[in-house]
C-alpha cells in the first residue's frame, strides 16, 4: 500500500499521519541532496582513492551538494604497525588530492575517519582518527579526532584496540553550516554515548553524522538502531557512511550505509557492497516536528546530574 494510500484512508478515519505528511510538505527538487558512499577500503591508498572518487563524481552528477565517505576511507591496514607506516598528515598527498576532487566536483565532502600524523606525531607515535569537513572550494572548513577509542572484545568479531596506534581527540567540534544544514561532526563507535550526540543537538545540529566501519556481529545487532535511537532522541537526521565486505583476511564490516530522519525513519539506504544512496534533507520537516514533540525544553538537567561517569 502506498503512502499515499494509508494517508488517505487514516484521514477517512479520523487521524493523521503527520510525521510523514510533514514530511513531503516541501517541493522534493526545492531540497538540499546529499550523496553517502559505501566503500570496501584496503591497505591499497591509491585505488581506495579511485573507488571514492568514482562515487563523489556521481554524487556530483546526480546533484548532491554533499557526499559522505565513511571511517578510514583513506586505508585499512593488516595491523596497527602497517597503519601507522601508511597514515599521513593532513597536509599530505592524499588529502590534496581530495581537496582538488572536491573543487572539480563543487561539492562538500565529509572525509570521515583519515588516518592523521598529527603535531605530536614525532612524540607519540600515534595517529588520530580525523574526521575532516571540506567545503566545495577544497577548504578544510572543520576537523573532529574521535573522542572514543574503540577498544573491546566481541565473542565471534575478534578483538579491536584502537587505542594501540591512536590517540584519542581533546574536544568536540561545533556543528558547522553547510548548504544541507548544520552538521554535527563524529565517528563510528561514538555513536554508543548518547552524551555526545545530545550536545551537539544543543549546540545547533540538525544532521548529525557517523561514518564508520562497524563490525559484522555488532552490525545486525546493534547498527541500525543505534542511529534511529540517535536520530529520534535529538530529532536531528542522522547520516552513517560504512565500510562493508572484506578488507583483507583479518577484517570484514557490515556496511548498511543509512540515513535516518528525526522521526527515526530510514530514509535511504545502500545495497549490498559498494556504491551510493542519496537522501534529501528538510529542514522544514525537521523544524516542525520539534515544535511539534520539544523534548529539549521538557528536558531536566536539574535531576539528571553529570552523565557519564564510570559505573562503581
Amino acid at each position: 500500500m502506498t503512502f499515499e494510500l494509508r494517508k488517505r484512508l487514516a484521514e477517512e478515519k479520523g487521524f493523521s499521519l503527520m510525521p510523514r505528511a510533514m514530511a513531503i510538505s516541501s517541493s522534493s527538487w526545492e531540497l538540499p541532496l546529499v550523496a553517502v558512499c559505501q566503500v570496501t577500503s584496503t591497505p591499497d591508498k591509491q585505488q581506495n582513492f579511485k573507488t571514492c572518487a568514482e562515487l563523489v563524481r556521481e554524487a556530483a552528477r546526480l546533484g548532491a551538494c554533499l557526499a559522505f565517505l565513511p571511517e578510514a576511507f583513506d586505508f585499512i591496514a593488516r595491523d596497527p604497525a602497517e597503519t601507522l607506516h601508511l597514515s599521513e598528515p593532513l597536509g599530505g598527498n592524499l588529502l590534496g588530492e581530495y581537496t582538488q576532487l572536491a573543487r572539480e566536483c563543487g561539492l562538500w565532502l565529509s572525509l570521515g575517519g583519515f588516518h592523521e600524523r598529527g603535531q605530536d606525531w614525532e612524540q607519540t607515535q600515534k595517529i588520530y582518527n580525523c574526521h575532516v569537513l571540506l567545503n566545495s572550494k577544497g577548504s578544510v572548513v572543520a576537523t573532529y579526532r574521535k573522542t572514543h577509542l574503540c577498544d573491546v572484545e566481541i565473542p565471534g568479531q575478534g578483538p579491536m584496540c584502537e587505542s594501540n596506534s591512536t590517540m584519542p581527540g581533546p574536544s568536540l567540534e561545533s556543528p558547522v553550516d553547510t548548504p544541507a544544514g548544520k552538521i554535527g561532526l563524529a565517528i563510528c563507535y561514538d555513536m554508543r554515548f548518547p552524551e555526545l550526540s545530545l550536545a551537539l543537538a544543543q549546540a545547533g545540529a540538525e544532521i548529525l553524522t557517523y561514518p564508520s566501519a562497524f563490525g559484522s556481529v555488532t552490525g545486525p545487532a546493534h547498527w541500525e538502531v543505534l542511529l534511529r535511537a540517535r536520530a529520534i532522541e535529538t530529532q536531528c537526521y542522522v547520516v552513517a557512511a560504512a565500510q562493508c565486505g572484506r578488507h583483507h583476511e583479518k577484517r570484514a564490516s557490515y556496511g548498511h550505509s543509512m540515513v535516518v530522519d528525526p522521526w527515526g525513519t530510514v530514509v535511504a539506504r545502500c545495497s549490498e557492497g559498494p556504491g551510493l544512496c542519496l537522501a534529501r534533507i528538510d529542514l522544514n520537516y525537521l523544524r516542525q516536528l520539534r515544535q511539534h514533540l520539544p523534548v529539549f525544553q521538557h528536558r531536566r538537567p536539574d535531576l539528571y546530574g553529570n552523565l557519564g561517569h564510570p559505573l562503581s
